[in-house]
């Protein structure tokens, strides 16, 4: 991030990012391709319909991540990776 910050046209909200390691073992994962405002509805058959269909619980905190740069991408081709770290019902995370 120092080089970016160094740079004439650095992003005003650069100093809000952090870096962060994540151990989170076993997920489930969706692609969503399209409008960022249209994720709700897939988390939503993700955390209610997917994960306890599979025998699994939800384990952690619910990550994106962004392959698209809003300001460049057509709505339509944004791309996202929707993860939700889960765990075996009365099991122990495994990866």
């Amino acid at each position: 991030m120092t080089k970016v910050a160094a740079k004439k046209d650095a992003p005003a909200r650069l100093h809000d990012l952090r870096l962060e390691a994540l151990t989170e073992g076993l997920c489930v994962q969706t692609l969503h391709v399209g409008s960022f405002d249209d994720e709700a509805p897939v988390l939503a058959e993700m955390h209610d319909e997917f994960v306890p269909g599979a025998g699994l619980e939800m384990a952690g905190t619910h990550h994106e991540v962004y392959f698209s740069d809003f300001r460049r991408v057509a709505f339509e081709k944004l791309r996202a990776l929707l993860r939700q770290p889960v765990r075996r019902v009365g099991g122990e995370e495994r990866s």
